[in-house]
């Protein structure tokens, strides 16, 4: 049997590799929906191919509101704002806070009950739900009959299979619907944010597609608010082929966004209601493009037949480059559940977080936290974009990045410090929100740099130029955050770290070892850049990367923080993350982190983790040679690393998805398959060299 040391001999089968895992799908499964989408838009569908039955696929809101649906059409350019009430000015949430240089002010909600902010004051419960994403289109299949049109109810639906076609993006639905048989493809276009459907019937097509549109919702989860129809206008102006629509919220005098309709020949746009129309068909045959654009310009956009030429044209060479890992020949009975988690999450990540901002945790499917992203999962998302010889998908998010420096910037300026700190949870303003965690956090600062610099490890020949900037700024601010002690340059308090669970304590944090090793480590990437760049060192940056304080250590293991409770055995272990996520830097020993790995893997509550986590934990126990534990670790069978049929990564019912465990799974196998700087020269460090483990690769990047 070969072993790693074989990797890479010959040239990989990609399309067999890929169609080994197409998606088949019989009958309704309510947690596992098939997407298309481009990065930018995306759509969810059921097995109709479409958005027919939303209700049978629930999203349960954490706050107690009305559940929404996994059946999604979003954006990263669709949000809105509710008219904003008296009071919500988030200079009015600062709060002061001590520090060893004074009193500092932060954001801060007030206690929080967990994501439940229906306590808070009204004006606060606006700032941190608006913006939020909108879900801009419900587009699902209606019965025809003499009298009109229905919604078709459950027991109209026959039986069904469905396919989702890798390596050509298309889902291909086969269904029973009124006692009619019917064949459905959907798909997206590559470039342009357009969905396309075609619905062929074996003799007269009795079935149309309704498109209505709800209002913006600020509820947690549900993207969709049906109760508001007074409140947004649904202008349809009929064209040639089809329709255009233009959507109106709040009496703005201009549309939010606009939709553009392509139907085939002699099929009929009828509006039905307030916010409904139906495309009627005429022969056997149904096509719908449906092209959608922000603010007032008529959206570019194609027919469906160019749609469904651009996706086949796209996914083979989406596939056949970047890299790719077989494991066909293993003997361990876990290589092809590993291998079809890796390939289908390539392409959920590829369709949902590769757009021009950092993902929601749930991408475009539905909404999570009302669609706002949060910037320290930003790296879990999409670093593997670049590890995986895809460095452009990465590209596109690191933009808002320079869009928003001013402001990140004006926070660091507020709080009497240099450079840029980078907020938490945000829409494209890049306004924080109000809350008792993501303000205090800092783990998501030293992210810029780490994915400036797998950028430019990836070949982007543009990256120090386009991204110096912010790698600087960055720098300016972990440079100047700090307070120096006696122990060394210190973080916190305040200080909420990646294990959330000590926020109620944020006064008080101090010295988590994973924020101490990833600020060393970011702090010599940004010399290094200075350097490359032709400019000198900046000495403070080079004094407090050497003089970090080192991490607690007790009983031979590191504490998650410097004071009591010292190590709290619920959420995510991240005093482990010191090395793994993070390189190796001299702020933390690789026995110390050893130990503790082993005594969180051997006692820790894994109900409380989330998906990201057994990536992490693979990655420290691949950096230890321990190939054994990283398998173990990344495949680990616990509440949060289950992955559906679908391949997401679900976590609860009101986070049926979960991306950052999607990506994580592929920058943890990067590390696992390519290795790293000074990694020995080990072949596939990751994994067993014991025969049971076959695999080829190609492509892949190493990391730092």
């Amino acid at each position: 049997m070969p072993s790693p040391d074989r990797a890479g001999v010959a040239a990989i089968d990609r399309k067999a590799l890929v169609a080994r895992h197409n998606i088949v799908l019989t009958g309704i499964d309510p947690q596992a929906p098939l997407s298309v989408g481009n990065g930018e838009l995306c759509m969810t569908v059921d097995v109709t191919g479409l958005q027919t039955f939303p209700e049978r696929y629930p999203v349960a809101d954490p706050g107690g509101g009305v559940a929404g649906t996994l059946l999604g059409t979003q954006s990263q350019w669709g949000w809105h704002s509710h008219p904003r009430p008296d009071g919500a000015d988030l200079a009015r949430t600062l709060r002061p806070y001590r520090t060893g240089r004074g009193e500092v002010r932060y954001v801060d909600s007030g206690p929080l009950s967990g994501s439940d902010d229906s306590a808070l004051p009204a004006e606060i419960r606006w700032l941190r739900a608006n913006p939020h994403r909108l879900d801009l289109a419900r587009i699902g299949l209606v019965l025809l009959d003499a009298a009109g049109h229905r919604m078709p109810a459950a027991s109209d639906l026959g039986t069904s299979q469905q396919v989702l076609d890798l390596w050509t993006g298309v889902i291909r639905s086969e269904l029973t619907l009124g006692g009619r048989t019917l064949r459905v493809s959907t798909a997206c276009h590559p470039d342009q944010d357009t969905i396309a459907v075609r619905i062929v019937a074996g003799d007269e097509l009795a079935v149309g597609i309704r498109i209505a549109f709800p209002y913006g919702s600020q509820s947690w989860s549900n993207a969709a608010d049906w109760s508001r129809p007074e409140a947004h206008t649904s202008a349809v102006e009929p064209q040639a082929d089809g329709a255009l629509v233009r959507r109106r919220f709040d009496g703005a005098p201009d549309p939010l966004y606009r939709l553009r309709i392509r139907t085939s020949r002699d099929a009929v746009v009828r509006q039905v209601g307030e916010h409904e129309i139906v495309v009627h068909p005429t022969g056997s045959v149904l096509e719908v493009a449906v092209s959608l654009a922000a603010g007032a310009d008529d959206p570019p956009g194609s027919d469906a037949a160019a749609v469904f030429a651009a996706s086949r044209a796209h996914w083979p060479e989406f596939w056949s480059r970047g890299a790719a890992v077989d494991f066909a020949g293993s003997t361990d009975p876990r290589a092809d559940e590993l291998e079809r988690r890796a390939v289908l999450s390539q392409y959920l990540t590829a369709i949902q977080c590769a757009g021009s901002l950092p993902p929601q945790e749930t991408g475009l499917t539905c909404n999570s936290w009302r669609g706002r992203f949060h910037l320290e999962m930003h790296w879990w998302h999409a670093a593997h974009f670049a590890l995986w010889g895809r460095p452009e998908l990465l590209r596109r998010s690191m933009d808002f990045y320079r869009r928003i420096l001013p402001v990140a910037q004006q926070t660091a300026a507020t709080q009497g410090y240099r450079g840029a700190r980078w907020p938490k949870q945000v829409a494209p303003d890049g306004r924080e929100s109000p809350s008792d965690i993501g303000p205090f956090l800092l783990w998501q600062q030293p992210h810029v740099i780490h994915l400036a610099e797998l950028l430019r490890r990836a070949g982007d020949g543009g990256a120090i130029d386009d991204f110096g900037e912010l790698v600087e700024q960055t720098a300016h601010f972990m440079a100047d955050v700090v307070e120096s002690t006696s122990d060394g340059f210190a973080l916190g308090p305040p200080l909420v770290p990646a294990q959330e669970c000590y926020a109620a304590r944020r006064e008080r944090v101090r010295n988590p070892p994973f924020e101490l090793a990833y600020w060393a480590w970011g702090l010599g990437v940004a010399q290094q850049w200075r350097t490359r760049s032709g400019r000198p060192p900046e000495p403070r940056w080079n004094a407090v990367r050497d003089g970090m304080a080192r991490p607690l250590v007790r009983d031979g293991r590191y504490a998650a923080i410097a004071v009591e409770p010292f190590t709290v055995r619920v959420d995510h272990p991240s005093m482990v993350y010191a090395l793994g996520p993070v390189p190796a830097v001299d702020v933390v020993d690789p026995e110390v982190i050893r130990s503790t790995l082993h005594d969180v893997l051997g006692d820790w509550d894994w109900a409380s983790t989330w998906g990201w986590d057994h990536p992490a934990l693979a990655m420290t126990a691949t950096r230890l040679h321990e190939p054994t534990t990283a398998l173990d670790a990344l495949l680990r069978d616990s509440p949060k690393n289950t992955f559906l049929r679908n391949g997401h990564n679900r976590q609860t019912d009101a986070l049926p998805l979960y991306l950052p465990g999607n990506g994580g799974l592929l920058a943890a196998l990067a590390l696992m398959v390519a290795g790293w700087d000074d990694d020995g020269a080990v072949p596939c460090p990751g994994f067993p060299r014991d025969g049971t483990w076959a695999l080829r690769h190609e492509g892949f990047i190493r990391s730092p």
